[in-house]
Order: structure tokens, then sequence, then C-alpha cells
């Protein structure tokens, strides 16, 4: 069967984001969720390679699926590994941090802000006197990649802090993970989460966390929700010949993701989709520049994933129709999050190369602005 790739569009977003024509072809085939074919051959060789790919290895990490949005994934690693007693310090800096804090909240967990604002990265030195001040925090919260404006965010830095404390880390990176090289045994990072749809270049449908063994398998009985407790995920995964999960599992997103590892494994890993991701952001921001669009951050700061850029001075732009401009063009952008700017974003992952972005800036040029 020949299934072309019939995309209007390029996604230049955050995720969801464009896949590959043989990520969409996998996903033909139907799966048994009870079928060793599956759950052995399938579900657990990709917890074994995402063990791998965070730097770790399986005697002191494990790798756990959740159905489910990324957010789910989220909700279910700060909702399953915090105990009743315990207290969660979350550094923010844009709206995703801030959705750390609100689940922590919802969920009746002690909680501490540290907000830095949209524009600056969360403060080592700040963090290091807020824990000494503060024995009961257990556990710390960073987003890595904060999409909200594009900005990395320290965490080379953050991480030895927290553990030089002796406390739990969480590190969401829905954004960065398979994108941007991170090492969970350097780091001492208890847990990571991220997506199938985003820089491993999957479709949606379930997230994953990746976690330190010790530290997860003392979580036994504090999850706060019935589907989304992760030591359960876990335990049954880890059950027998492994890999089943305790709901119905999303075969097709699964086998789309097994898909989008091993295309990950040919273009050379997480170090070679870095590059591409990184050369495709400098085109992007440089030809912005050069169009009148200067990027929200400085580079120091910027990641390789997605870029904001402040509306123009233009009282007449619109974003509304310079994006349909850019849609009728073939390229799809995404609005901006920033709480005290007029800002759009564009990302650079997914099924995407520095000549598409040179497409879209020839696109751009076009637009009635």
């Amino acid at each position: 069967m020949v299934i072309e790739d019939e995309n209007p569009y390029l996604l230049l977003t955050p995720g969801p984001l464009s896949t590959t024509p043989t990520v969409k072809r996998v996903m033909m085939r139907d799966w048994c969720t009870w079928d060793d074919d599956y759950n052995v051959d399938v579900v657990q060789v990709i917890r074994k390679q995402l063990v791998e790919l965070a730097g770790g290895s399986p005697d002191t990490h494990t790798a756990v699926l959740m159905q489910g949005s990324g957010t789910f994934s989220v909700e279910s690693a700060i909702g399953s590994v915090i105990p009743e007693d315990g207290k969660l310090l979350v550094l923010a800096n844009g709206a995703y941090g801030q959705r750390l804090a609100k689940i922590a909240a919802r969920l009746k967990i002690a909680l501490v802000v540290e907000d830095s604002g949209d524009l600056s990265p969360p403060d080592p030195v700040k963090l290091e006197q807020t824990l000494a001040d503060d024995p009961t925090i257990t556990h710390v919260a960073l987003v890595h990649g904060e999409t909200t404006t594009g900005m990395l965010n320290p965490l080379d830095k953050i991480a030895p802090v927290v553990k030089a404390a002796g406390r739990v880390l969480i590190v969401d990176a829905m954004c960065t993970f398979g994108g941007v090289p991170l090492n969970v045994n350097q780091l001492e990072i208890d847990f990571v989460i991220s997506s199938a749809n985003k820089c491993i270049q999957g479709v949606p449908g379930f997230g994953f966390i990746v976690a330190k063994r010790t530290v997860l398998e003392a979580t036994a009985g504090w999850a706060r929700s019935l589907s989304l407790d992760l030591f359960d995920q876990w335990k049954t995964m880890e059950a027998g010949n492994g890999g089943k999960w305790r709901y119905t599992s999303p075969t097709h997103t699964v086998r789309a993701f097994a898909q989008a590892l091993k295309e990950l494994e040919k273009e050379g890993g997480i170090a070679a989709r870095c590059a591409r991701y990184t050369e495709s952001q400098h085109v992007l921001s440089e030809g912005m520049a050069e169009l009148g669009f200067p990027s929200l951050l400085p580079k120091d700061v910027q990641s390789p994933i997605i870029t904001a850029f402040p509306f123009p001075t233009d009282p007449g732009f619109e974003f509304k129709q310079f994006y349909e401009e850019l849609k009728e063009r073939g390229f799809v952008i995404y609005p901006g999050k920033v709480s005290d700017r007029d800002t759009f974003r564009i990302g650079t992952i997914g099924n995407v190369n520095a000549d598409d972005i040179r497409r879209l800036l020839t696109a751009i040029k076009e637009t009635k602005r």
C-alpha cells in the first residue's frame, strides 16, 4: 500500500509537528494490546530505547509510558511521586512552569513557586538560598525548554544545586527530549517527562517518564489518581514478559513512535537532530531579523525548538491575517503566550529543515503586512 504525504502545510509549532510519510504509514496496521509482538517487540523495545536516549542504564533507570497528552504524563508524575507530607518547589518562567504549579495546587500538594518572569531563566543562586531556608521542600520541578518564549533553561546549573541539597528533581523535558542532549546520570535527574509528538517526531497519544528506579520504587501508594498512577503503570509494564498497559494502549501512536525512534537513530541520534534544529533556528532568526522581526530572546538563552517574535510596531499588523496568508502558502505558525507582550512563535522541530525555513522566509516577505 502506498500512502502519499498529502499535508497541505508544514506545522511550524512545538508539537504536534510535521512527521515523515514513513511514520504515518505504520499506523495503517491494527495491533492487539495483549500479544507479545506488540508488548514485547514494540513497547518493551521503546522503553529500553528511551532509557538509553536519556543517558541512563537498565540497572539504574526505567521508562514508563502513559496514555494521553504530554500534560497527562506531567500530572501523572507530579501526582504520583510526591508523598502526602511532601512539598514541591516549581521554578517557573512561563506558561508551562505555571502549569506545573497549577497541577500541584489542584492536587492539593504543598507548593512554593519561584517565578523569574517570562524573559529570565531561573536563578541557581536564589534556588540554593530557597532550599537552604525551607527544609520542608522535598521536590523541585523545572521546565527544560520553556516554549512560552523558546527559552532553554539552565538545567546544567539547576540540577547540581537541587542534588547538593538532597532534593528530588523533576524535569519537564516535553519539548527538548530527543532534540537537545540531556543525561540523567550526569545531572542526577530523578524524573524526566516528555511526549511522543515532540522531538522524537511521533504523533500525539501518549507521553513517557524516564525515572530513577530507586526513587520510583519508593512511591508505591502515593498516587492521587487511579488512571495516572505512575507506580502502578510501571509495575504492570514490568510484570511477566512486560510491556502491558493497565488500560487501553494507544497502539497506532505507539507503533508510529517506534518508527520515529528508528528514524532518529538513522539521522545520527540526538546530537545530529539537535544540529539540524539549530541550523533551522539560526536561519529563521537571522532571516526574520532582516525582514523586521527581531527575536524576543537573546541568543544565549534561545533554544533550537521554537522562537518568539514580538509583533512589529506597524499599527496595521494583524496576526490573524498574517497567519492565514502563511497558511495559504503552506506554513502554520503559532500564536504567542508571553504574559505582557504581543508575540507569535515559529517552531523549528519535526520533519523540517533549513531549506523549509528559507521557503517560509520567502512566504513572509510576500505577505501583506
